[in-house]
């Protein structure tokens, strides 16, 4: 994957956005420097997948909403940016096909599990896509949370935690919609933690 423009795009929005809301980035030594990875994280703000693109170390590829593709600049800049549509619930099957080729190909495939943000913070039920990638894959399975609000100069956390093991799970066939709620636990658990701190 070329990473000019993305790294440009990175420096930039790290500038503005890493002062202005004080981004403190935690545990990011646990992230796995090479290999398929599947980042899964909470979903509170429009700017989550720039605070967790700044913050995170490798390049990431983002599932987008398909209406961010329907107007040609906002198309243009998010397709430079390696993010790739979906249509919402996780019903696309040209979506799954994609992401599951990013993580073969051994890149890094962002992903918010709940699908849509979460208005009062609160984690909502991860849709089944997450797990499905989770088990038809050997990738990394990283979670992530970011610890709000988004208020200015009021600091701001993005939480990586230690890769999940999803052996187990793999191993005895687990259902998609299982792998999914276990991968929330871990996010929830990070975000339980690191509010209280």
């Amino acid at each position: 994957m070329t990473v000019d423009f993305y790294s440009f795009a990175k420096g930039i929005v790290k500038g503005v956005l890493t002062p202005f809301y004080r981004i403190q980035t935690i545990g990011i030594e646990q992230f796995p420097k090479e290999g398929g990875v599947l980042l899964c994280a909470n979903h509170i703000s429009n700017l989550d997948p720039p605070v967790i693109g700044i913050t995170a170390p490798r390049p990431i590829r983002f599932m987008a909403k398909e209406e961010l593709f329907r107007a040609p600049v906002v198309k243009t800049l998010v397709k430079s940016l390696h993010a790739f549509p979906v249509k919402r619930g996780m019903n696309d099957r040209q979506a799954l096909r994609t992401g599951l080729e990013v993580l073969k190909q051994g890149e890094v495939l962002g992903i918010f599990p709940e699908g849509t943000r979460s208005k009062d913070g609160r984690l909502k039920k991860a849709l089944p896509g997450v797990g499905f990638f989770a088990l038809r894959t050997e990738a990394a399975v990283v979670p992530c949370a970011i610890v709000g609000p988004y208020r200015p100069f009021v600091p701001l956390k993005v939480v990586y935690g230690a890769p999940i093991d999803m052996a187990p799970l793999r191993a005895r066939k687990a259902s998609p919609e299982e792998a999914a709620d276990y991968i929330m636990d871990h996010i929830r658990r990070l975000l339980e933690e690191h509010q209280r701190a």
